[in-house]
């Protein structure tokens, strides 16, 4: 059994003085309890009680080059000693938006935030400003972001009652403000008759659609045929400004994000995470006419860090990074994630498991359920969350760092030997389950 007095210690200690003993909601649920860390390389990390550990979660997904990748570092360390922040402009952000707006399809104006959470209110406030209207579409499972304008319907409990094609909105927390539910209209995933329905009626309110291209926060679920390009259809028809989410899916599932996969482009859409590779940065992009009503001043968009002279760097190594070896890292990605899939699943079937795995390339999630296809949210809450808590923590013990929610992420640092790692490690632990 592996120790974690230190990090315990550590944790009792945070409590008196952070509420919860963390500064984020999703860091609490960590097995056994909120761990400390010390340091990470490449696919590994270690925390204060020196265990090593191969890590799958890559910071909830940002470090797409693993970690403590050196052209990173370097480039964040030259831009800080010039400066930390200018509240002004500088060369690197050019470059930056120059090269996004080279990559991403629907990428012909860019601005930078700090977090996703600020990318997307800054769309949704567009939209309105674009469409004249005040309302948008969302779909049940999604996440965009933890402020309170969008945080409905994100994971509830049981699937929310059907209104005609509608669901009903669900607080994701106590605290959000009154009224906005009426703002929001929700949606299952993946049913594009429903969408059209909505649309076909009550289109003259919406002024967005907002998605995930892939439902990466509720059990990575792809969209089936058509949708996407259904959704782009419905939102052209009805004069609707169509979002794409790419917080998770944009330089991950491709270079050009999950727009450039599937080929749909969307109005407007939101990057960060493997953006920054573990600095704080977003970014808004969209087409010239949406994006230009930032440039003549009718909708404001603001922050005094946005485009900070570190994340800004640690941005533009990434992507550069990314780009040059776009062919050899996204071909690695698809190969690694395709041979650990069919590993964990021949294991599962070895073990008399069911299990589920569903994604893109290197992000997918693994759920133990009897389904053979989950593709909406309702879906998921077939998924035995218990037990993949107990392989997460058996993994745990095994030196294999999972996240609780089922989502694994690989990077372009994870070589041969750690699938089979891994692998080896999922084997033993869905043998101890199955005994238990």
């Amino acid at each position: 059994m592996r120790s974690y007095r230190e990090s315990l210690d550590l944790f009792e200690r945070a409590k008196r003085s952070l509420a919860g003993g963390v500064s984020s909601h999703f860091r609490a649920s960590e097995q056994p309890h909120p761990l400390f860390y010390v340091r990470a390389a490449g696919a590994r990390i270690w925390d204060v009680d020196g265990n090593e550990s191969l890590d799958f979660t890559l910071s909830q997904g940002p470090m797409i080059l693993g970690h403590s990748n050196a052209e990173v570092l370097k480039a964040a360390q030259s831009a800080t000693s010039c400066g930390q922040l200018f509240a002004g402009q500088h060369l690197a952000e050019v470059e930056l938006s120059e090269a996004i707006q080279h990559i991403i399809p629907s990428a012909e104006l860019v601005r930078f935030c700090v977090s996703g959470s600020e990318a997307a209110q800054a769309a949704l406030r567009l939209a309105r400003v674009h469409s004249g209207r005040s309302k948008y579409i969302k779909f049940e499972g999604h996440y965009h972001g933890w402020l309170d304008s969008v945080a409905f319907s994100v994971s509830p409990a049981e699937s929310g009652p059907v209104s005609g094609p509608t669901l009903t909105p669900e607080p994701w927390t106590p605290g959000i403000s009154p009224g906005l539910q009426d703002e929001v209209i929700v949606l299952p995933w993946n049913d594009l008759e429903k969408v059209r329905e909505v649309l076909q009626q009550r289109g003259n309110e919406v002024a967005a659609i907002i998605t995930e291209p892939i439902m990466c926060n509720s059990g990575c679920i792809p969209p089936e045929p058509g949708f996407l390009e259904g959704l782009r259809e419905a939102c052209d028809l009805h004069g609707v400004v169509l979002i794409f989410d790419e917080i998770i899916t944009g330089f991950r599932v491709a270079l050009g994000g999950a727009q450039a996969h599937f080929k749909v482009t969307p109005d407007l859409a939101i990057f960060g995470k493997a953006m920054g590779s573990g600095f704080p940065i977003s970014a808004l992009v969209g087409s010239r006419k949406i994006m230009g009503l930032l440039t003549t001043g009718k909708v404001l968009q603001a922050g005094t860090m946005n485009a900070q002279n570190t994340s800004v760097a640690a941005a533009l190594a990434t992507v550069l990074e990314l780009h040059r070896n776009s062919q050899q890292i996204y071909g690695q990605f698809y190969r690694q994630a395709e041979l650990l899939r069919a590993s964990l699943e021949e294991a599962a079937r070895e073990q008399g498991h069911q299990i589920l795995i569903q994604g893109v390339g290197p992000v997918f999630h693994m759920g133990f359920t009897s389904l053979s296809k989950v593709r909406n949210y309702r879906d998921t809450l077939s998924y035995d969350k218990q037990k993949y808590s107990a392989f997460c923590l058996g993994m745990r013990e095994r030196g294999v760092r999972l996240m609780s929610r089922g989502i694994w992420y690989i990077s372009a640092s994870h070589t041969q030997a750690d699938i089979e790692e891994a692998v080896t490690a999922a084997r033993a632990t869905l043998a101890e389950l199955k005994s238990s």
